[in-house]
């Protein structure tokens, strides 16, 4: 007799939620290969100083949002998003592998931007087919279950990396970080033959229907999730943060693994909270998932401004910030999905993923700045500040 759990899991994890998943676990393994190579290809390899480092990511990071836009207006069509998907993945995984046969840092920008660029297009299509392949009442789950496995992704890549440095040396470890990305695309084109057959529509112009995302009560919802993004600071100035309370008694390289493994510990909660915060959204409504998530940034914040070098305190505030955007995300996605209507999908999630690449640029820039002429203290005491103001924006905003 089978039990409910197991009953429960199959109304949701349906063959296309399943292949989405996968697509994203190996493309996020791929990807972060020659991602967290890129500092020493540059700076050994091609000899470039730090400041090219620097702009590369930041023109990426910038074009990867205004992809995202224009990748939301893509999406809005049932059979432009299938397409966008698929070649989003394939213009990945080759772009982010051909940075192992550059021999200058100008062929790196453009492998690096491409990349970027074309992640930032299929972001909306990947989401919305997402939408497509669960039933409503289970889009939490979902939803849950795609971050989880992204975040497992983000910790295999890098592992990845190490094992392929230390075998075959750095130029091949890029290349070879195709190979996944190239399983990625087939996962994805799996998930996307076993959709339910869509609709054929009237041809209709490309164009971003934000007036008709937006009606509603998501118009609100999307206030509080800006004011979040904005505090939502990148992953290397919690790493930073640590590196600067361990070093002074442990040494610089002790300090600096000991927060990469802080690091870990990161994604590893994320990926663990993904989809018991993916149920709650189902269950409860995702605003109550996403204003929990954002309490626990809000504390992990104010945890990591206020700390001792103590590696035990540290860890508790990494994985709560973990367990944090495991919550948030997961919602983000649930709470649009659901409320964002279905001829403007793509739209929507084309502007929550531009909310979050253009607000985390912004939290991450200031943060950084009152770092520099303050300290870290008022740094992190400055993001938790968002959080206040986001979580005050969701609870006087709809809760379902």
């Amino acid at each position: 007799m089978k039990s409910a759990a197991s009953e429960d899991r199959r109304t949701w994890l349906t063959s296309g939620v399943g292949g989405i998943g996968v697509a994203s676990l190996l493309s996020d393994a791929g990807h972060e290969v020659p991602t967290s190579l890129l500092p020493s290809f540059l700076s050994s390899t091609l000899g470039a100083p730090a400041a090219a480092l620097g702009l590369i990511e930041g023109l990426a990071d910038g074009l990867a949002g205004v992809a995202k836009l224009a990748g939301g207006a893509l999406a809005d069509g049932p059979q432009r998003r299938r397409a966008t998907a698929v070649g989003g993945y394939i213009t990945t995984a080759v772009t982010s592998a051909l940075i192992g046969v550059a021999t200058a840092v100008w062929q790196v920008a453009v492998f690096r931007i491409a990349a970027w660029t074309a992640r930032g297009l299929r972001v909306p299509s990947r989401n919305a087919l997402l939408a497509d392949a669960a039933p409503a009442e289970s889009y939490g789950r979902a939803y849950g279950f795609e971050r989880a496995m992204d975040n497992l992704g983000a910790i295999i890549g890098p592992l990845l990396a190490i094992v392929l440095v230390a075998s075959v040396g750095l130029r091949t470890a890029i290349l070879l970080s195709v190979i996944p990305g190239l399983l990625a695309v087939a996962a994805i084109i799996y998930a996307i033959r076993r959709l339910p057959r869509s609709q054929p529509r009237r041809h209709e112009a490309f164009r971003l229907r934000f007036r008709e995302a937006l009606s509603g009560g998501l118009r609100r919802v999307m206030l509080g999730i800006g004011a979040f993004e904005l505090g939502n600071l990148a992953a290397t100035l919690m790493i930073l943060r640590a590196t600067e309370l361990l070093a002074p008694t442990r040494g610089l390289e002790p300090a600096t693994s000991l927060a990469l493994w802080l690091y870990v510990a990161y994604n590893a909660a994320a990926a663990l909270a993904s989809v018991p915060a993916g149920r709650a959204a189902d269950r409860r409504g995702g605003v109550a998932v996403m204003i929990v998530g954002v309490a626990l940034s809000g504390i992990a914040y104010i945890g990591l401004a206020v700390s001792g070098p103590l590696p035990w305190v540290l860890a508790v505030w990494f994985i709560t910030a973990g367990v944090a955007i495991g919550c948030v995300e997961t919602a983000e996605n649930s709470t649009v999905a659901l409320m964002a209507p279905d001829t403007a999908r793509g739209s929507a999630f084309g502007l929550l993923a531009a909310a979050q690449s253009f607000g985390n640029l912004a939290a991450s820039g200031v943060a950084g700045a009152l770092w520099t002429v303050f300290s870290s203290t008022v740094a992190f005491g400055y993001a938790a500040a968002w959080m206040g103001v986001s979580a005050v924006a969701l609870v006087i905003g709809p809760r379902r």
